[in-house]
């Protein structure tokens, strides 16, 4: 009877087996079921579906204004997602930013996604991309950041928006006295977080995996996602991080709660507004003229979404232990723009940075090799004024990072300049946001008699690279070159959102800089990219990270 029963199990046991193996795999269409309704998007002829305008919480409008953001209502029937949502209340800052959304709202946490899976099981990895824009401007609707061609490279391309400026950074005392953790400030940060706990709780639908997130920005979304790293209501869920120009490390310091209140409300009484009511009841436009563009000058330390300076967290391995893919371009900076009417000298440039440096400015200049007036006009120089913007903090993020986590920490530099503007855009010239405007026969003549210095890949140029999206871009003539070094930048990116590991098949390879902090290997990417260790700008990286801790020292006294 036994052997009979164990016959029957085994038998049993195949049939479900079978009928496991043989049952058609769920197709992913274009209508998709979420925790909060069923969404219908779009494909392309490449079969990268588009899921666009998708809300990942409530709008923060009327009494929600000021608060972490609440969960998205839920919706009966097929709600349409063929369209990118409302972009974030802002001041036109940046004039060739490029935004594809219906119009400027408080109602503005939308995400988009873009996937290329052709089966809902296939456990994708994800990038979820915060734009750049000084936490004051910037959308995932602009071009330059679209998921679609890393999508065709088997990642699932997501952008988020965030609250900005005034609307997502600032504090006040009764902001802080109506929460349950007593702490007010960072609720563009707190969206950012809000997103990715949607992905995470929503992803598995469009064939991704819940438990593969990793998270990429560009100046204030670099930024974003150094502090994600270290917030303890994001860091889980995260498998990787990636920076371009900017982490919220030394030199930068976290603000405390109380001064954060102050602020805020003196802020709010210079303008004559004597209560959070009836900062609520102003309409966002009114707001926004009213107010400045710029929130807090920095994270606070509001002990719910940051509890103590991200520095510190660092040095003790308490963010995210993930590898890291970081860098920054090698232009960041022009010195050119400290001097104003003074020539560009030696002595006129220690002048002006010795109101920065103090008695460490000879040591500074020093170390990057800026010894002589012909220096002042080199790419030491240009190392320099790179660093102090954004170069320095995110090389301190990757030695803290490589240091305290364990984890690999792939350091790059990116070289290469955008192209001249595309003669059909004459006149113009390139603007900050990777557009262009308007320029004048005066403007074209200052440019010219200014003096030199050599050129490199500005502030943001990198970012259509990274992503793939050159296309996107129409004011440029990208030539062969430029698409050459884009399909590279994409790889690296698609490679490490799947393994970790950027290197691949046909790609120059890239070391860690782990356990090599004073001989980096660093990738260079260029036309012609590869590594390369430089002793001495490491060096010089060294010294201007003990000017900031002598200085840091001799504050806390």
């Amino acid at each position: 009877m036994k052997t009979v029963l164990k016959k029957l199990t085994l038998i049993g046991i195949a049939i479900i087996a079978f009928q496991s193996c043989s049952a058609p795999r769920p197709e992913l269409g274009i209508q998709v079921k979420t925790q909060a309704g069923i969404l219908e998007g779009t494909q392309d002829s490449t079969n990268v579906k588009y899921f666009l305008g998708v809300p990942f919480a409530a709008a923060p409008v009327g009494d929600l204004r000021w608060k972490a953001p609440q969960p998205a209502q839920s919706w009966e029937g097929v709600r349409e997602a063929k369209e990118f949502g409302n972009d974030p209340m802002q001041p036109n800052i940046f004039g060739d930013m490029a935004f594809r959304g219906p119009k400027r709202s408080e109602d503005c946490l939308y995400l988009n996604i873009w996937t290329p899976a052709k089966f809902a099981d296939e456990k994708l990895p994800v990038l979820i991309y915060f734009n750049g824009g000084g936490l004051m401007a910037g959308s995932g609707s602009e071009p330059r950041y679209d998921g679609a061609a890393i999508a065709r490279k088997g990642v699932i391309g997501i952008t988020a928006n965030y609250r900005e400026g005034i609307f997502g950074f600032v504090a006040h005392p009764e902001l802080t006295a109506e929460t349950e953790y007593k702490g007010s400030g960072n609720y563009g940060f707190l969206d950012q977080v809000a997103a990715i706990q949607w992905v995470k709780d929503n992803i598995e639908a469009f064939g991704g995996d819940p438990n593969r997130i990793n998270i990429v920005g560009e100046s204030a979304g670099s930024f974003s996602v150094s502090l994600l790293m270290c917030s303890p209501l994001s860091k889980d869920n995260l498998v990787g991080g990636m920076l371009s120009s900017g982490a919220e490390v030394l030199p930068y310091r976290a603000v405390a709660q109380a001064d954060a209140d102050a602020a805020g409300k003196a802020l709010f009484e210079s303008k004559g507004i004597k209560s959070l009511a009836e900062a609520r009841a102003i309409p966002a436009d009114s707001l926004q003229a009213l107010l400045p563009p710029r929130g807090m000058a920095s994270v606070v330390l509001d002990n719910h979404f940051m509890l103590e300076d991200p520095t510190a967290i660092m040095e003790k391995g308490g963010q995210a232990k993930v590898p890291l893919l970081a860098g920054w371009n090698s232009m960041e900076g022009n010195p050119l723009g400290s001097f104003r009417d003074l020539a560009p000298t030696l002595e006129n440039y220690k002048k002006i940075m010795s109101a920065q440096f103090g008695e460490s400015t000879d040591a500074i200049f020093e170390a990057y090799g800026i010894t002589t007036d012909a220096d002042v006009l080199s790419q030491k120089s240009v190392n320099l004024a790179s660093d102090l913007f954004t170069g320095f903090p995110t090389w301190k993020f990757c030695d803290l990072h490589a240091k305290s986590s364990k984890q690999p920490v792939y350091r790059y530099k990116y070289n290469h300049p955008r192209p001249q503007v595309s003669a059909k855009m004459a006149g113009f010239t390139a603007a900050l946001a990777g557009g262009v405007r308007k320029q004048t026969e005066e403007e074209k003549k200052a440019e010219e008699a200014r003096p030199k210095v050599p050129q490199g890949a500005v502030h943001s140029a990198d970012i259509e690279y990274a992503m793939g999206n050159l296309a996107t871009n129409e004011y440029y003539d990208w030539n062969e070159d430029d698409y050459k070094i884009s399909k590279l930048f994409l790889s690296y990116y698609a490679n490490f959102c799947k393994t970790g590991n950027p290197n691949g098949e046909g790609l120059p390879t890239w070391t860690p800089i782990n356990d090599k902090y004073d001989a980096a290997p660093v990738m260079q990417i260029d036309v012609e990219s590869g590594e390369k260790a430089d002793a001495a700008l490491e060096n010089a990286y060294r010294t201007l990270e003990k000017f900031y801790l002598d200085r840091k020292a001799a504050q806390q006294k």
